[in-house]
């Protein structure tokens, strides 16, 4: 058992990593931190973290590493608050992983 996390360089994706973490204590589970981020990603003990290729978006390295990664049982990503209309103008990335991930996602609002 698996749980991918995808985090990025803002306060949504640290808690995303926080969820994961703590739900792959609670499941005994492996814990994969992608690092969707500019820079290095310091993860916490216990998080194994993979970097996306380069020049690859964020949707699609997450479904491409949901697709290479059979053991994945969950996908954690951070939201943000977005109005209807930012919703129907800007494209959305999370919107995207929970209609075309093949496994449950878990979606976490930063505090």
């Amino acid at each position: 058992m698996t749980i991918l996390v995808a985090v990025t360089d803002d306060p949504q994706g640290a808690a995303a990593l926080e969820t994961a973490r703590a739900e792959g204590a609670r499941r005994r589970a492996e814990v994969v931190a992608l690092n969707l981020g500019a820079g290095p990603l310091t993860a916490p003990e216990g998080v194994t973290v993979v970097d996306r290729l380069l020049g690859v978006e964020d949707g699609d390295a997450v479904l491409e590493r949901l697709e290479a990664d059979a053991d994945v049982d969950l996908l954690v990503v951070g939201v943000r608050r977005r109005s209807p209309i930012g919703k129907a103008i800007l494209g959305d990335v999370v919107q995207r992983l929970l209609l075309e991930a093949d496994v449950p996602v878990l979606a976490v609002k930063a505090p």
